[in-house]
């Protein structure tokens, strides 16, 4: 199968290189960098070991890009309104689209402008940054799990197979536990680490945040719960606390988006979750108000743009 990549950064250009490192065909979209790795080559600095790919398919407009068997979707979540031009381009009725993104909601909103499109959804567990030019820093951990959301099963184990044998540890976990299992980390860990200013090491040495953050955690799992997922426990928020205190210190996706003040992910990583919860009688007030803060946040730097 050949792959196509729309947004070559820190998580679509991990993934992608890997595929390409591992004999598969793969087509990189990019923008800003788009001359640089046509003729320089992609560089992935890993804790795994480094490697360059040189020759690398690289476009800037998928309408000049051929269909692709599978799109892995590695945009932010606040750019996914430019999906639809941007996959219909590079799309048929065989072709799976994998989203790679952060939060809860997207296939279903994605489906529903494309009622007959394949769709995964791909929750990457992984420190990575983009930290230059067609360059990528690949700190630690790189395993991501595959939810079905609606591929047929043939094509599915062959995704799943593909980046198995690229070296990259893959999993296929239930759609909707996919979903919240890394909600349980991504929502208290991006917006703490905006509302404090801080890393995620930080948060975890101050008694007062760890406990809060843990809270958190407990939070997503009892909306998971409500919703019928009941594979996560607080067993699973220790782990996420445990694999969190081992990693480096680190400044999650949002923090970055917050540090350049770029639009955060607030719709689908707060909004969308918190709403879905409520459907099913279930608040998440800690969580909440950690959204209303992000969104006051953000409006600093809309006033202040004028």
């Amino acid at each position: 199968m050949n792959y196509t990549v729309i947004g070559t950064g820190a998580i679509g250009g991990f993934y992608g290189g890997r595929l390409m490192k591992a004999g598969r065909k793969v087509r990189f979209l990019l923008h800003s960098d788009y001359e640089y790795v046509r003729d320089n080559g992609l560089q992935i600095d890993s804790c795994d070991g480094d490697f360059h790919l040189d020759g690398v398919e690289a476009y800037n407009d998928t309408r000049q890009m051929p269909k692709a068997d599978v799109v892995l979707v590695g945009l932010k979540s606040i750019n996914n309104h430019l999906l639809k031009d941007m996959l219909t381009p590079v799309i048929d009725t065989q072709t799976t689209v994998v989203l790679i993104q952060n939060g809860i909601g997207l296939e279903e909103d994605l489906q529903a402008q494309f009622p007959d499109l394949q769709i995964v959804a791909g929750l990457a567990f992984i420190c990575s940054g983009k930290v230059g030019p067609g360059h990528i820093s690949h700190q630690c951990y790189g395993s991501i799990n595959l939810g079905n959301y609606s591929c047929p099963e043939a094509r599915f184990h062959q995704i799943l197979t593909d980046f198995q044998e690229a070296g990259i540890e893959a999993a296929e976990v239930p759609y909707l536990e996919a979903r919240w299992r890394k909600a349980v980390w991504n929502m208290p860990f991006n917006g703490m680490t905006v509302a404090l200013n801080t890393s995620t090491d930080k948060l975890l040495k101050n008694l007062s945040t760890r406990q809060l953050i843990y809270e958190q955690m407990m939070e997503v799992i009892g909306a998971a719960n409500a919703l019928g997922i009941s594979a996560l426990t607080s067993e699973f928020a220790d782990k996420m606390m445990a694999m969190t205190d081992a990693m480096v210190p680190y400044s999650p996706s949002m923090k970055l988006d917050f540090d350049f003040h770029r639009p955060m992910e607030i719709p689908y990583l707060y909004t969308r979750p918190i709403a879905e919860a409520k459907k099913v009688g279930f608040d998440m007030p800690k969580l909440a108000m950690l959204e209303a803060e992000l969104i006051f946040i953000q409006s600093q730097w809309l006033t202040a743009k004028g």
